[in-house]
């Protein structure tokens, strides 16, 4: 406060520009005298404090980084067990801090928590103080509107009454709240204000990011995600039992999985043959024919990356493709004994993939005894070619298929009751067919080739019938659409707080002892902005066409004019002088 200036005087301007915000005043606590609820009091009024909310906010975001660098048990339990493995002292030091379980763990969830009342707590009291902003009305002008940011005047001979007038109807088309009010000293005066969706934006931003939160833990705790690997001509019913592996929320109830079906046709896969982006998917769609409920009505659809199929709340993803050669084992009788197509996992991305052959049942040696047949398996669409480098496809597509094969009899495993993975063979009780050197037995095989076993043993042919597959993601995600919207709404909410410019304008027209009415313009916003001035002028310029300036005065007369008036009053730039 300047040493001229008044006390009345600098209350008025403060008046003026109180409550253009709605955030809760902080009164300092008075420490000394703090009790049991004092204290509750103070705690609450910290935890419901934007800079709180904003730091909570950076402790949420700081304590997802673990969850997206560290393996999770939710993801992939098979990762966690990795890298405990690998890492004897950090392993055991992440677990205990539940670094496996980010998302599920005591302080994760306790900022999540803390932030969520935060939030509710700051939102409360100032959505109650906007709505009394609302309804209530912009205040009388202060005293000295010369001390404003953005200010101009003039001289009129347009009777005060007509300037008011003039105000208030300009002020109202264009979209400002204005009223006819006292002012400081008991003149009268237009006051007007605009940009209430500043705060409403920033009411909306925050509201947003509680449906955000509400809509992340909701689905953290009712959704469902499971993969299938599905080959050409083969189906998927959605029971629990059909999935390849399946992870839920701890509220998911099983029996809500959507009822629906449906069949992968052929999948379609074409790719850029020459360039740097040779390898390149130009088309790559799973073609499915699938049905709702029991025993709905078939219908086709094509399911690409990022164009899922959707039925009944559930969305089947296309997320990986590959290869299942047909095959064809026969015993040493010539009697088919197994006959499928095996899909083989893909190790690059040009289609190379390995696998395993099981056959379980209905082999017998040539003594006639049980065996079990096993057959390490290595896959290229496109083959080099004979001693043309390593034995790694070329490209994608299949242009050159080969496969390669090695055998093993004996027993697989299987009945030991310990789970196997069904693309790798274990061959810890098998025995090796060997060739005429000793080595263990195997073969390259074009499509329609066959590979006999040492010793009449039977065979293995490799059919033209070369199938492709594909695996699906099927996914229940019940707060995914309402995140969406929450997260869009907090942008537009954001950009209304920042760019949305709260502020008032003042009108005062009184008349001078010279019969003359002197005109007073003045505008004051939340924070500074060189468009308050730049608007002012533009009210300003319209609201004097309609009360024109006077003619100047003679010496005399204008120094008996100016001796009445505001010796403050300069006219702002842009303004009508």
């Amino acid at each position: 406060m300047s040493k001229t200036e008044a006390p009345e005087e600098r209350s008025g301007l403060d008046a003026a520009g109180a409550q253009l915000s709605t955030a809760p005043r902080e009164d300092a606590p008075n420490l000394p005298s703090l009790g049991v609820i004092g204290w509750f009091r103070w705690f609450w009024r910290q935890l419901t404090s934007m800079r709180v909310a904003l730091l909570l906010l950076l402790l949420l975001s700081l304590g997802a980084i673990p969850g997206s660098l560290i393996p999770q048990n939710g993801v992939d339990e098979l990762k966690v067990q990795d890298f405990m493995d690998r890492h004897t002292t950090l392993g055991p030091i992440y677990d205990k801090l539940q670094l496996f379980d980010v998302y599920s763990s005591v302080w994760f969830s306790a900022i999540y928590i803390l932030l969520f009342v935060s939030l509710i707590g700051c939102i409360v009291p100032r959505t109650w103080q906007f709505v009394g902003q609302l309804r209530g009305r912009p205040p009388g002008a202060p005293k000295k509107l010369t001390r404003l940011p953005a200010y101009t005047a003039w001289r009129t001979e347009a009777e005060p009454e007509q300037v008011h007038e003039a105000a208030l109807a300009l002020l109202r088309q264009r979209r400002f709240r204005a009223h006819t009010a006292g002012g400081a000293g008991g003149a009268g005066s237009v006051a007007a204000e605009k940009g209430y969706l500043r705060e409403a934006g920033n009411l909306m931003f925050h509201i947003a990011l509680i449906v955000m939160l509400i809509a992340f833990a909701a689905g953290q705790l009712f959704k469902s995600e499971g993969g299938k690997l599905i080959t050409e001509g083969d189906g998927f019913s959605n029971t629990l039992s059909q999935y390849d592996d399946f992870k839920s929320g701890s509220l998911f109830d099983t029996g809500e999985l959507a009822p629906f079906s449906f069949t992968l046709d052929d999948f379609e896969g074409t790719y850029e043959k020459s360039g740097p982006n040779r390898g390149t998917p130009r088309t790559y769609r799973a073609n499915v024919t699938y049905s709702e409920g029991v025993d709905g009505p078939e219908k086709k659809k094509s399911i690409e990356v990022n164009k899922p199929l959707e039925i009944d709340g559930s969305k089947v993803y296309l997320i990986g493709h590959g290869y299942a050669p047909t095959v064809t084992v026969r015993d040493s009788k010539g009697d088919v004994v197994y006959r499928n197509s095996v899909p083989l996992l893909p190790i690059d991305q040009n289609g190379t993939a390995t696998g395993a052959i099981k056959v379980l049942d209905g082999y017998k040696d040539k003594s006639g005894k049980k065996e079990q047949l096993g057959f390490n398996a290595f896959f290229v669409p496109t083959f080099a070619g004979e001693g043309k480098g390593q034995m790694f496809s070329q490209f994608p597509a299949p242009d050159f298929p080969v496969l390669a094969l090695s055998a093993y009899h004996g027993s697989l495993g299987v009945d030991s009751g310990v789970p196997q993975n069904v693309y790798q063979l274990d061959t810890r009780k098998m025995t090796k067919f060997k060739d005429s050197e000793g080595e263990l037995f195997k073969q390259r095989l074009l499509p329609g080739e066959t590979m006999k076993l040492p010793g009449g043993a039977g065979s293995i042919t490799f059919e033209k019938d070369l199938k492709e597959w594909a695996t699906f993601q099927i996914s229940q995600e019940p707060g995914s659409m309402w995140a969406l919207g929450g997260a869009v709404a907090a942008i537009v909410g954001l950009a209304g707080s920042l760019f949305i410019q709260r502020r008032r304008v003042w009108v005062r027209a009184v008349r001078g002892a010279d019969g003359v009415t002197f005109v007073e313009m003045a505008g004051l916003g939340r924070s500074e902005s060189a468009k308050l001035p730049e608007e002012l002028a533009g009210l300003a310029a319209r609201l004097h066409d309609e009360a024109p300036s006077a003619p100047e005065p003679n010496d005399a007369t204008e120094a008996e004019t100016v001796s009445g008036s505001d010796p403050d009053a300069v006219p702002a730039e842009g303004a009508e002088k």
